[in-house]
């Protein structure tokens, strides 16, 4: 069995790093894109993943390709397209860590994957199958994902989902809203930042966004507050994780770094997710907290994930 297979994007984010001699801004090439980040945190912890999504068949692909093979994530599902260049996305940093973000991506590779290139084994060999929302902004990604949904519900995965809403990849909001929502029927465990609480519920409370998901069957729900940790949510109740104490230099990929780490304790317990108690439930949110503390303290998304080993003395 496969631990955990991610669908979605991988992508080289172009993050700044300092000034030529010329006076110019420099942009270091960092590997990547929200799903497989996840899958980069998750092998770090030991875990068996496998990647499903394209790239183009031109340097970045490679590159990306050869990142996902160095971190032990299986790429049988990675699809090379000589006919569409790989995505690509600029990061500005804030003084504090925070992004924002510039896209190359019209069309990118990832939004050129098809239902019919599909590594359905991957799916149905899976005992959690990941997705984000940024495969449901436009076809054909959009069909292959629900394709890969219905799947993954036909064989009994755990199906997990992480929204990570950029505003710049969407027509406008209201796309963003129905199309982010347009897949929560078959969500099992579900990640989301307090941004994204007024988008996918209506409220931007983070407490009565949880209820709201839980209440049309979501069996657990984690709400990311950044540097302040996270609030967690079964049908016991809802619970406050607090973060662990750092000092952020590049906030890319920690909302990810927490999913990974989550997903990695779901993992091992072993069980449905309606087994999962609130008191298993804040363990793993404890868990996530410390892995994304790691993340943020170095650059990058990919090459920022922590071992296990650090994670543990995090904790």
């Amino acid at each position: 069995m496969i631990d955990v297979t991610a669908l979605g994007e991988i992508l080289i984010d172009f993050t700044p790093c300092g000034k030529s001699e010329a006076g110019q801004r420099i942009f270091e090439q960092n590997p990547g894109g929200a799903p497989a980040n996840v899958l980069a945190c998750l092998s770090k912890c030991g875990k068996k993943t496998a990647f499903i999504g394209k790239v183009g068949q031109d340097m970045h692909g490679a590159f990306l390709k050869g990142v996902l093979e160095e971190n032990g994530i299986q790429t049988d599902g990675l699809i090379e397209d000589g006919n569409v260049f790989t995505t690509l996305a600029f990061v500005a940093l804030s003084e504090a860590g925070e992004r924002s973000f510039s896209f190359a991506r019209k069309p990118g590779a990832d939004t050129c994957l098809t239902g019919d290139e599909l590594k359905k084994e991957l799916i149905q060999d899976s005992r959690i199958f990941h997705i984000g929302s940024l495969s449901l902004t436009e076809e054909p990604a959009r069909s292959a994902t629900f394709k890969a949904l219905e799947l993954a519900k036909e064989a009994g995965c755990i199906i997990s989902y992480d929204p990570n809403y950029r505003a710049p990849l969407w027509e406008s909001e209201k796309a963003a809203i129905e199309g982010m929502r347009s897949v929560l029927s078959f969500v099992d465990v579900m990640k989301l930042s307090d941004e994204e609480c007024l988008l996918l519920t209506d409220t931007s409370k983070p407490e009565e966004a949880i209820k709201k998901l839980l209440d049309i069957g979501i069996t657990i729900v984690a709400v990311t507050l950044g540097e302040k940790g996270a609030i967690i949510g079964t049908k016991e109740g809802i619970r406050y994780v607090p973060g662990y104490p750092t000092k952020a230099v590049d906030t890319t990929g920690a909302g990810d770094a927490f999913w990974g780490g989550f997903l990695n304790c779901l993992s091992e317990a072993d069980k449905k997710p309606a087994e999962i108690t609130l008191e298993e439930a804040t363990a793993f949110a404890k868990f996530g907290n410390a892995v994304a503390s790691l993340c943020v303290e170095r650059r990058g998304a990919i090459p920022a994930m922590p071992l296990m080993s650090e994670i543990y003395e995090r904790l």
